[in-house]
């Protein structure tokens, strides 16, 4: 059995690539990418040892990570904005009309709403009925604060 680098690089680049699925992130493909790029450089005879393959792997993963991340994840994760925060997005539900699918007792504070396809806890200090409107006037960690509309 023959020694082959380019078949090594090859397969370190493919497992580095497939780990990705296991470990997301998108950092782990350009290691795989920089692998793939020792295998080549091996193939094509400019780097016949190892000290020059590993000095080409580590090389071109810094500058594939550096230069094609934001990329990356633009094409694959898309943008996120800022953090999510109830107090930053109260406009989203603050005035909403909701759909009462279970009354609304403030005596002991239980209650559902149906809100853009979704159920929520929903607190009220007037009682309300199910099957009746009401609009939401805040938010309490994941229970909507309603009054009867």
């Amino acid at each position: 059995m023959t020694f082959n680098p380019q078949l090594i690089w090859f397969l370190i680049g493919l497992g580095l690539i497939l780990s990705e699925f296991f470990a997301p992130g998108i950092i782990l493909v350009f290691f795989g990418l920089g692998a793939w790029t020792a295998a080549v450089t091996s193939w094509i005879g400019l780097t016949a040892g190892w000290t020059s393959q590993l000095l080409v792997f580590a090389v071109s993963s810094v500058l594939y990570l550096v230069l094609l991340r934001r990329w990356f994840q633009a094409r694959f994760i898309g943008f996120e904005g800022d953090s999510q925060n109830p107090e930053s997005n109260l406009d989203d539900f603050h005035g909403q009309i909701v759909t009462v699918i279970e009354d609304i007792d403030p005596a002991d504070g239980s209650g559902r709403v149906e809100f853009k396809g979704a159920q929520w806890s929903a607190r009220s200090t007037e009682p309300i009925a199910a099957g009746e409107r009401a609009r939401v006037t805040g938010v309490d960690s994941i229970t909507l604060l309603v009054d009867p509309v």
